[in-house]
């Protein structure tokens, strides 16, 4: 009897059923092949870095093509900008022309929020892309989708309702800081005024993106410090592009509502929002 016994634990040490183990194997792979059957154009992809930087050239070659293709209407845009000061008059928000008054007279102060307009707005943007490729990438697709519809609403903006900037405007005293100091970088004034549509300052892309980069860095960061200044990022542009007198108070507003429809459809495709996806692929 204590043979029997040796034999038979012997047995099970030293190796399996064959049965058991034909019956462990096949679901695995069984399964592998279902999960890959049911990935569908919804599910989080592996981004690939050839592709995605060809996309996002192309997607802003096209954006810049589009939006300096819409007619610059001059009569029209300054009627807009008019009617948008008398609306923010009625409102009682209308303080843009004391606060670039204010910040005019700090010349250092001036300076860097003309150099802050000109460069933040696509290094930190296209950071945050960086970012989210090469940690994130499980949430990349999501976040990358809800940018590029927000981008994409804002040029029926641009179309439908031509807006000069307040700098542009005669008889409202504006100071178009780029000019006056003779700072560079700013497509939107000086030498390379010419290369941008003056007249598509509603929505605020400005506003659009800061806020982009500022909600996925909340949502996906994880020290409070960082979710704290990804937060601050777009009240600090706010306040760049108002004191640059390259913005209303109101087309700050057109570039959140742009940007509700833009994580709006990412949720719709992804079903849920980025911060709430797998930070990998599997």
């Amino acid at each position: 009897m204590g043979e029997a016994t040796a034999r038979t634990l012997e047995g099970r040490t030293a190796a399996p059923p064959p049965s058991e183990e034909r019956a462990d194997r096949p679901p695995a792979r069984g399964a592998a092949a279902r999960r890959a059957g049911l990935r569908g154009p919804r599910s989080p992809r592996r981004p690939r870095l050839w592709f995605e930087v060809l996309l996002i050239a192309v997607s802003y070659w096209i954006y810049s093509l589009v939006r300096n293709a819409v007619p610059e209407q001059r009569a029209a845009a300054l009627r807009n900008a008019d009617w948008i000061w008398r609306t923010e008059h009625t409102l009682h928000i209308a303080v843009e022309n004391s606060v670039n008054h204010a910040v005019n007279s700090v010349t250092w102060l001036v300076v860097g929020m003309n150099y802050y307009y000109a460069t933040l707005h696509f290094v930190l943007t296209i950071g945050v892309l960086v970012w989210l490729y090469r940690w994130h990438p499980g949430r990349y697709a999501a976040g990358r989708l809800a940018l590029f519809a927000t981008t994409a609403v804002a040029l029926l903006g641009y179309y439908l309702f031509p807006l000069a900037p307040p700098r542009l405007m005669s008889g409202e005293h504006f100071i178009d800081t780029v000019v006056v100091h003779h700072t560079w970088g700013s497509m939107a004034s000086g030498n390379l005024a010419d290369m941008s549509n003056q007249y598509a300052a509603m929505p605020s892309m400005h506003i659009g993106w800061s806020t982009w980069c500022g909600v996925i860095i909340a949502m996906v960061a994880r020290p409070v410090w960082a979710k704290v200044l990804g937060l601050l990022y777009p009240l600090a542009t706010l306040v760049v592009i108002v004191s640059t007198a390259n913005h209303f108070w109101l087309d700050a507003v057109g570039g959140l509502l742009c940007l509700t429809f833009g994580f709006a459809t990412s949720f719709v495709w992804f079903g849920a929002t980025p911060g709430r996806l797998r930070r990998h692929v599997a």
